[in-house]
């Protein structure tokens, strides 16, 4: 299997209790089959314990009842993790182990990504310096089965190369890039699907005020937001578009939706604008946002629904 990965994602490393944010604070504790069944298999104290803290969310899902304040109930004093003390990290839920890197599969290639919801992801991917780019590995392991439309996924991967041209095509300004790449993703999707832009009724500001609540410092920036601030023509600009296109771009080979995709990319560099210019600002945007399945089933859908974020209507905040 061909392996893809940012040229900068090895260089990632958690700082455990050292974090400002903890991921182990602030959403749902999903436990994935595997390590339910490990869990089973235990004894003495620790079973107990994980006995006593599992129960069902509305969805029917396994998950560990929150402590005050949102927190993991196996998060200690020390901001440490007593299940990884106890029995290792390998042991941990799915996506404890994993976070905040995010895996996609399209057959033969594996793209993995470190999100914006890490505190210590977001300063990386934030001061990269260098252009956003790319490695790539081949491992042993066969091709994830599939029923990918092939034809689709070529022209797809074709295209995200020359979006990822665009944003990083510093002959134009950081407005101007946006304001392409939105044309060129139109136009893109009326060769692939229909998509009728959405005319509901909603304010710009409205799109992120989010039901889920994760952390109050977001609901603050929304509030104090100044939507009269042009984009930064800044290299984190230009990371933030980058990570977008690499994260979710291909997925429309499974909804034949790329414009919204697109639309994203858009969005999140008008955050810096518009809410804060640092680090700080889009990590709570990712977490409250990417993080959050209601909040993030709301994204999508207004993506297509809402009229603010018609192309036409997303263009005009990058004249």
């Amino acid at each position: 299997m061909k392996i893809v990965t940012p040229k900068f994602y090895k260089d990632f490393k958690c700082i455990a209790s050292a974090c400002p944010d903890s991921c182990c604070q602030g959403w749902e504790v999903d436990v994935d089959a595997e390590s339910l069944k490990y869990y089973k298999s235990l004894s003495g104290n620790l079973r107990e314990r994980i006995d006593s803290l599992l129960e069902k969310d509305e969805f029917g899902n396994d998950i560990f009842r929150l402590a005050e304040k949102k927190r993991c109930p196996f998060l200690n004093d020390e901001n440490l993790c007593d299940m990884h003390i106890a029995i290792g990290g390998e042991h941990t839920p799915y996506t404890c182990r994993t976070f905040p890197r995010f895996i996609n599969d399209f057959g033969g290639t594996r793209e993995l990504g470190i999100s914006f919801s890490c505190p210590v992801a977001s300063d990386i991917m934030w001061n990269l310096q260098e252009d956003f780019s790319f490695v790539q590995e081949i491992n042993s392991e066969p091709p994830s089965l599939n029923d990918i439309d092939a034809e689709l996924y070529f022209n797809l991967l074709s295209s995200r190369k020359r979006a990822y041209e665009t944003v990083l095509d510093k002959s134009a300004s950081m407005c101007e890039r946006m304001a392409d790449l939105l044309r060129f993703a139109k136009a893109l999707q009326a060769d692939i699907d229909d998509y009728n832009e959405g005319t509901e009724q909603i304010e710009f500001t409205d799109v992120f005020s989010n039901p889920e609540l994760i952390n109050h410092e977001w609901t603050e920036k929304v509030s104090a937001a100044k939507f009269d601030k042009s984009v930064i023509n800044s290299k984190p600009c230009e990371n933030i578009a980058m990570y977008f296109l690499f994260r979710y771009f291909m997925q429309a080979v499974y909804d034949r939706d790329v414009l919204s995709k697109v639309k994203m990319a858009a969005v999140g560099v008008l955050i810096p604008a518009f809410f804060g210019n640092d680090a700080w600002t889009i990590h709570l945007w990712s977490k409250e946002t990417e993080h959050s399945d209601v909040n993030m089933e709301r994204y999508k859908k207004l993506l297509k629904t809402a009229e603010c974020l018609n192309v036409d209507n997303l263009i005009k905040y990058f004249e």
